[in-house]
């Protein structure tokens, strides 16, 4: 009698020891997995709550201002986003070659969303997102202008409106030696300057081009289309990691739901 009791208590303290292993490895465990969350980094905004977006609307159907609202696919887009993200939208107009700088500094605005072609350069200030849109080159031309073909424009003399810091601008300082490129802050001076006879066409991005000759400048007509295949993404700040990976699972998200299949076809 005495040894079964002398072994039930012996088993008895092993069962207390091995439970207070366990509790010590479960609380190491759960401190692990804190010390993880912790040193996670942490998703940085200007505003609590609120993801500021620089936006320049000047580049229909991308983003335009209508009765003062800024309308069009991308602010469509980053409605979308912020649904997904579960934080506000909140815009700030800036013209384009200034919002890269802004997100850069990360004091004013957290991201970029206007038309931003993903290119090396810029990547060297700024992070981009997966792209979330496609586009082309395009040059205008009014149709009773001087200039009316393409081979026309290689000439010397002539006067292309481009939007500063663009893509566009890049390509026909490679690509027209003769031509004299003529750098607005947004395309819609641009088209109105070719109007005015100030320029002799216009080049940006396919998209633009196109809505613009088909709703505001029917006088104009497009002579000339680049595949330059140049893919759109969000810029974000190199400090902000972990907005960049906020904003890819939602856009991840967004193109698998349909939802930027949708406000494509309502804008484009």
């Amino acid at each position: 009698m005495k040894k079964k009791l002398i072994a039930l208590a012996a088993a008895a303290l092993m069962v207390v020891a091995l439970a207070g292993c366990s509790s010590s490895s479960s609380s190491s465990s759960a401190s692990a997995s804190a010390a993880g969350s912790a040193s996670a980094p942490a998703v940085k905004l200007v505003k609590e709550g609120t993801l500021t977006v620089g936006i320049s609307p000047d580049y229909p159907p991308f983003e335009n201002l209508e009765n003062g609202q800024i309308v069009g696919f991308e602010p469509d887009l980053a409605a979308a986003l912020g649904e997904k993200m579960g934080v506000k939208i909140e815009f700030a107009s800036l013209n384009f070659d200034a919002i890269l700088t802004a997100v850069d500094a990360a004091t004013q605005i957290d991201c970029g969303i206007s038309g931003f072609s993903i290119d090396p350069e810029r990547a060297k200030l700024v992070d981009f997102s997966t792209s979330y849109f496609v586009d082309d080159l395009a040059v205008a031309t009014m149709k009773a202008g001087a200039f009316t073909s393409e081979e026309a424009l290689k000439g010397e003399g002539v006067r292309i409106a481009v939007q500063s810091g663009t893509t566009g601008e890049s390509y026909i300082q490679e690509n027209f030696p003769g031509a004299e490129p003529v750098a607005f802050t947004n395309s819609n001076d641009c088209f109105a300057a070719m109007a005015a006879g100030k320029v002799d066409a216009v080049c940006t991005n396919a998209a633009v081009v196109a809505s613009m000759v088909s709703k505001s400048y029917t006088d104009a007509a497009i002579i000339a289309n680049y595949a330059t295949g140049e893919e759109y993404g969000v810029a974000v700040a190199k400090s902000n990691p972990a907005l960049l990976a906020a904003i890819n699972k939602a856009l991840a998200e967004l193109e698998a739901d349909g939802t930027i299949e949708k406000i494509s076809s309502k804008w484009l």
